[in-house]
């Protein structure tokens, strides 16, 4: 199963492989040399078909837990002052997606949307300590039941260069489905009350609304 917003991408990447491979087929007399472009083209085929994959997952949802919002290894965990929404100290989880991971963004908690907001920005590498706040990154919080407003703010990487979210302000959403999607290499932070048990520890591996990051 492939993400809705790589339909387009993969459609522009089969056509174009079929293309290159016939014109390779017609005007390429070297064997050799054709047979290594027809690989290189598959390889980055595949590539692309990895990356926008969504594999199906049977999520168990839990408002006294906080679940991960992505796929990747978690990079930092640490108290810090948010200042864009919350404006004091707050406990920082983010977790640092490869290319190679699956990059739906999805939500750590259900409940109502209270704010939703894009900034334009740089393009600096995704574990830059500046990137949460100077690179493009989207805004969401979402007001729990047990945990009171849970922020996540979804970081453009060095090559990702667009963000998707489909959080809109006064929305009602579920624990684990889609907030969004980040195209290539990139971040996403969670922040959370001070009180918040924090269930993973640095350089673990998570899975997307399947990891519990944080609990009551």
């Amino acid at each position: 199963m492939f993400h809705k917003e790589g339909y387009k991408i993969i459609l522009i990447a089969f056509f174009s492989c079929v293309i290159i491979s016939l014109l390779v087929e017609f005007f390429v007399p070297n064997t050799m040399l054709k047979g290594g472009i027809i690989i290189i083209l598959m390889i980055l085929l595949i590539l692309i078909l990895q990356f926008f994959r969504n594999p199906k997952r049977n999520f168990t949802l839990n408002e006294s837990q906080v679940l991960s919002p992505v796929d990747g290894k978690v990079v930092v965990i640490e108290e810090v002052f948010e200042k864009e929404f919350f404006k004091e100290n707050r406990i920082q989880v983010s977790v640092f997606m490869s290319p190679i991971n699956v990059h739906v963004t999805r939500y750590p908690v259900g409940g109502q949307v209270v704010f939703s907001k894009y900034h334009p920005g740089k393009f600096l590498v995704a574990w830059h300590p500046k990137s949460s706040e100077e690179n493009e990154r989207t805004t969401v919080v979402v007001n729990s039941k047990s945990f009171g407003n849970v922020l996540h703010r979804q970081i453009a990487g060095a090559m990702a260069k667009r963000i998707v979210n489909y959080a809109e302000e006064g929305q009602e959403v579920t624990q684990a489905s889609d907030s969004g999607f980040i195209k290539f290499g990139s971040r996403v932070d969670v922040f959370l009350p001070l009180n918040t048990k924090i269930d993973v520890k640095l350089n673990q591996v998570v899975k997307g609304g399947m990891t519990i990051i944080a609990s009551k």
